[in-house]
């Protein structure tokens, strides 16, 4: 039954259908299926070696429950007398008792409580341990997507200097030997080509930051990702913050962590008070000597009760003490890691907001006007009006706000994965869309 329900559990909290659990050896074994980001999480939430060691560990913390709920099991004695006692109604030959000890009353509730709660902090570190598997993933799928659009960037600047090679020989068709404006233009194919190739063997580190995530062994590529549309949002700091408290599952798991110290003060106190024991006894008694003799052979049978002895009080108001301890401990931790989760999501709302920016800068300004700059560039220097220098410094200038649009909409997706990781909430459901440029 609690197997049963941690594996409902797991697929509603992982977002997998039943459909894909059955089918995950075949979806993980072809790579060629990867191409978009609902797919790279799906494959790490089934593949992932991490998370399915934090959900065993999960498992394992469910299983203490039952642990905890249980009496101690009952004490068996058997004793066989080597020298027979003779009593009245015969001699005594054997001895069987059976003790069953009760602790105090609410000290498996206490100790019902702890396991609980250490059960449900196993479960938000779970949850914790997803959400930072699922920033792994979201970080590197958004740098392939960099990578191919940089890429692109890169052979379609290489394609213009390449038309510019030609523009400067069409000019200069008639000089007997190459003009220098060619060579230039040599020297700029040469330099991309170079970026190119340096562009084209970085697919390869990247490709195995993500098969090491997915837990995909091997070393041939992955499929580049399909089309995807950048989402830049505006998010409410305030109700960023509040999410935060509300939501990390960083913190719930502290707030169960404090809710099991707590009940372990009060396991703590239950050491004050003794354990009973509720037992019976069975003498095995033989037929008495002399006949005649009235109940002769008759087994006695005697209902015991027993209790310890709690006299070491010094020790129990230690083990209480060192549980307040431990509670306050807690309270702590969760106090500081919450001051700490506040400070990460400031820095990472203000390069957030920053790359935002920038995607609207580069993507409606600079962009349009470098590209609108080597178009004029191009046909002032075929009238003669500018040097080459100063086309090849057009076309540098648009290759290089391209590549930092290309960067910025990545960073502000990354972002916007760590974002979602701290809070533990996803930011971009009602976000508005706008196409990757």
């Amino acid at each position: 039954m609690v197997r049963s329900t941690v594996l409902a559990a797991v697929i509603a909290i992982t977002g997998i259908t039943a459909a894909s659990v059955f089918g995950a050896a075949e979806f993980g074994a072809d790579a060629n299926v990867l191409r978009t980001l609902p797919q790279y999480l799906q494959q790490a939430a089934l593949h992932n070696a991490g998370l399915k060691a934090t959900f065993e560990e999960w498992k394992a913390a469910l299983e203490q429950i039952a642990q905890a709920k249980a009496l101690p099991d009952p004490r068996f004695t058997y004793g066989y007398f080597i020298k027979e006692v003779e009593t009245r109604v015969g001699p005594q030959e054997q001895r069987l008792s059976l003790v069953q000890v009760f602790p105090w009353f609410g000290t498996i509730a206490a100790r019902t409580a702890v396991a609980t709660a250490e059960a449900k902090a196993a479960q938000q570190r779970y949850e914790a341990a997803k959400l930072q598997l699922f920033y792994r993933v979201k970080d590197a799928f958004w740098e392939y997507i960099y990578l191919r659009r940089a890429l692109e960037v890169a052979q379609e600047n290489l394609e213009l200097i390449r038309h510019f090679e030609e523009v400067a020989r069409a000019k200069y068709i008639t000089a007997a030997a190459q003009h220098p404006d060619i060579i230039r233009a040599q020297i700029e194919l040469a330099m991309l080509e170079d970026r190119l190739k340096e562009l084209e063997e970085l697919r390869k580190p990247i490709v195995a930051q993500l098969r090491a995530v997915l837990n995909m062994p091997g070393d041939s590529l992955l499929p580049w990702p399909q089309g995807v549309e950048m989402r830049p949002i505006s998010v409410e700091r305030a109700r960023l913050f509040e999410v935060l408290k509300r939501q990390n599952p960083r913190l719930e798991a502290k707030e169960f962590e404090l809710t099991g110290a707590m009940s372990r003060i009060e396991l703590a106190k239950k050491k004050f008070y003794p354990e009973l024991g509720v037992g019976v006894d069975w003498i095995d008694t033989d037929e008495a000597l002399m006949s005649g003799v009235p109940d002769s052979g008759k087994d006695p049978v005697i209902l015991m009760f027993s209790m310890n002895l709690p006299i070491w009080r010094q020790s129990y108001r230690a083990a209480e003490l060192q549980a307040r301890a431990q509670a306050r401990r807690v309270r702590h931790e969760r106090q500081d890691l919450e001051n700490s989760l506040a400070a990460q999501v400031e820095r990472v709302l203000y390069d957030f907001e920053d790359s935002g920016r920038k995607v609207r800068l580069y993507g409606d300004i600079l962009v349009p006007k470098a590209g609108e700059l080597v178009g004029a560039s191009e046909t002032a220097y075929t009238a003669g009006r500018i040097d080459f220098l100063s086309l090849i410094d057009a076309q540098r200038t648009l290759l290089q706000y391209q590549l930092q649009l290309a960067r910025a909409g990545t960073n502000h997706q990354q972002r916007l994965a760590e974002l979602e990781m701290l809070v533990g909430a996803d930011l971009s459901e009602t976000a508005p869309t706008r196409r990757q440029q």
